[in-house]
């Protein structure tokens, strides 16, 4: 009787498969074409959140004094670059966003916007520095190259949705990530083709090498606020000595009343 039952579980889990491998609702019909990257989001980025600084508080409120490079890996051409910083130079030369580029643009303290631009195109936008980001749910051979010339400050950033994480025992769920809920979805974001600028508003170079890699996780908090975490990885192996990891924390506000778009400042 035991062999039966036994046989019985096996074939009754071969007969699930088929019913878990069709993936979530709304995805692609038989015969039909795939959703859309905004049909298919599992979660909604869409709207005004404001950067809560609980954390880095003296690097991202204030602008830290040359030299200061704790908590950045970077390398010793990296501080000698660092230390020639000249803020009144910068300006002098227009280049006051050089600390808004893509790879430190998620830690200035403010507001961002997130809309659908269209049904495969996720746009961020910032008041801080008045920055615009988009995110193109497309191939990375897709995207366009851009010259050297033609390089901004946001790069080429090329998005997809992660396919849904598996729980870890202990709870989060790597990088000390708590936020990373089993079964919600995550936005990654592959940003390539910058601009070089700075890590850090007090002259921390990154170079036209590097790469940013985020994860965008959403969740709600017991009392009902919408929050999302944003993992941010900067690998630069000109400058730094290893990737440069930062998580950073936005609150869903209820309209864009509060949005007050300033330009970039060196200090």
């Amino acid at each position: 009787m035991k062999r039966i039952y036994v046989g019985s579980l096996l074939f009754c889990a071969l007969l699930s498969v088929p019913v878990l491998a069709q993936g979530p609702p709304g995805g692609r019909g038989r015969g039909g074409p795939p959703p859309t990257p905004k049909a298919a989001a599992q979660v909604d980025l869409t709207g005004v959140w404001v950067s809560v600084v609980s954390e880095d508080w003296r690097w991202r409120m204030i602008t830290p004094p040359k030299g200061d490079y704790a908590n950045i890996p970077v390398n010793p051409e990296g501080r000698r670059i660092g230390d020639t910083w000249d803020p009144a130079k910068d300006e002098a030369a227009g280049e006051q966003c050089r600390a808004y580029a893509a790879p430190a643009i998620m830690r200035e303290p403010g507001r961002v916007r997130l809309t659908w631009q269209d049904d495969n195109t996720l746009k961020l936008e910032t008041d801080a520095g008045m920055q615009t980001r988009i995110f193109q749910f497309a191939a990375p051979a897709q995207a366009s190259t851009a010259t050297a010339s033609e390089r901004s400050w946001q790069g080429v950033s090329v998005a997809r949705w992660e396919a849904p994480p598996r729980a870890a025992a202990g709870g989060g769920i790597g990088l000390g990530l708590g936020a990373r809920v089993p079964g919600g979805r995550t936005l990654e974001v592959t940003t390539t083709q910058i601009r070089p600028g700075y890590l850090r508003k007090n002259g921390i170079p990154f170079s036209p090498n590097a790469v940013v890699q985020e994860y965008y996780d959403a969740f709600k908090e017991p009392g009902g606020a919408d929050w999302f975490v944003v993992t941010t990885i900067v690998t630069d192996p000109q400058y730094l000595t290893a990737p440069w990891v930062t998580t950073s924390h936005f609150k869903k506000e209820p309209d864009g009343s509060k949005w007050a778009p300033t330009p970039c400042k060196v200090r």
